[in-house]
């Protein structure tokens, strides 16, 4: 494609925003700002006309709380769009938000949004589709583990061999990157949310007590961890008695929410693992110098690292805000795309300038 110059000096001040579109939190990171926006990918709707009365923390407080004509829902699932409608609307309202920053009429942006590498190309599709309803003036994809990558600060360019393991809420994301390029990647739908369904369904069944997936994730975060601690925890959960139908607490402790876990932290060690396999040697060598880094909110698992070095013998770290690294690479790619435009995926781009 030629050179525009309407997009290029439409470029020069625009707010190009770049945006990790998650399962469980959208991050919004606006070129030269850094990120403006951390919401909870939650939209309240009317539930006959559908129309948007809440989106992100605002929405989420409402979960379980709505009356009979509202719902709330989760656009995405598994990292990719469900409904592309609501998605939209959400999209709609973050670049708008940001759009709301500037005293005076703005360009419309360039986006670059995440997506998972195993999408399909209609989940790539809806994306685009939705990114450019949203208002952008160009959209570009990167998959997420290569912004991922970029955001914790990995030489992705260089001849040395890097790994980087993105668990979000939907997808956990592997990929070994040397010389500006994937040698080996994995996308597992297994991460946060199932996380999460595990410890419902073993309380339900230990303990007969429905509890929501908010119930627990907040014993996930107060009390997970991957590995036996020094000092082992409780808290409280709340939920409904599946045998009276009444409202009950109990106390469960970390060993119990261990317990819960292990069997789908296995599946991640697997799938890392699967990749380390299928790795060459020479970068092999280099991981052992290197590290396994991770990215993503669920890295944060108490002692998830230790686990996994502990199982791949091999130094496994978690990067610096791990949860922002997704955006902030995806901002990294808007500021260097000449050096980074091989990483873009799916369709086709304006020149880049």
């Amino acid at each position: 494609m030629a050179f525009n110059p309407l997009n290029w000096f439409l470029g020069l001040f625009s707010l190009d925003i770049g945006i990790d579109l998650g399962t469980a939190n959208t991050l919004v990171n606006v070129k030269g700002k850094g990120i403006v926006i951390n919401e909870p990918s939650w939209v309240a709707i009317e539930k006959r006309t559908r129309t948007p009365l809440a989106i992100g923390a605002q929405a989420k407080a409402m979960v379980g709380r709505t009356p009979a004509n509202v719902i709330t829902l989760r656009p995405l699932r598994d990292g990719v769009i469900s409904e592309y409608d609501i998605t939209q609307a959400m999209l709609e309202y973050f670049i708008g938000r940001v759009h709301q920053q500037s005293i005076v009429p703005l360009p419309r942006p360039r986006v670059v949004v995440g997506i998972p590498s195993g999408a399909t190309e209609v989940e790539k599709r809806a994306v685009y589709d939705a990114a450019m309803s949203a208002g952008a003036r160009v959209a570009y994809m990167v998959h997420e583990p290569i912004a991922a990558a970029l955001g914790a600060g990995l030489p992705i360019n260089d001849v040395v061999g890097s790994m980087i393991v993105d668990i979000g809420g939907g997808t956990t994301e592997v990929a070994i990157i040397s010389m500006g390029g994937v040698v080996v990647s994995r996308s597992l739908r297994v991460a946060g949310d199932e996380l999460d369904q595990d410890i419902v369904e073993y309380i339900r069944s230990k303990y007969n007590l429905f509890i929501s997936e908010r119930m627990a994730e907040k014993a996930k975060i107060a009390i997970g961890s991957a590995y036996p601690l020094k000092e082992e925890k409780t808290t409280d959960v709340r939920g409904r008695n599946l045998i009276s139908g009444l409202p009950e607490a109990i106390e469960i402790s970390s060993i119990e929410i261990r317990e819960a876990l292990s069997s789908s932290l296995q599946v991640i060690i697997e799938t890392i693992r699967d990749a380390l396999d299928e790795a060459p040697p020479e970068i092999l060598s280099d991981l052992l110098d290197n590290g396994i880094c991770l990215a993503g909110g669920s890295s944060k698992l108490l002692s998830l690292a230790d686990r996994l070095a502990n199982e791949l013998h091999v130094r496994v770290w978690v990067a610096e805000d791990p949860m922002t690294c997704v955006a902030r690479g995806c901002g990294l790619m808007l500021d260097y795309m000449d050096q980074y435009s091989s990483f873009l995926v799916g369709i086709e781009r304006e020149p880049l300038r």
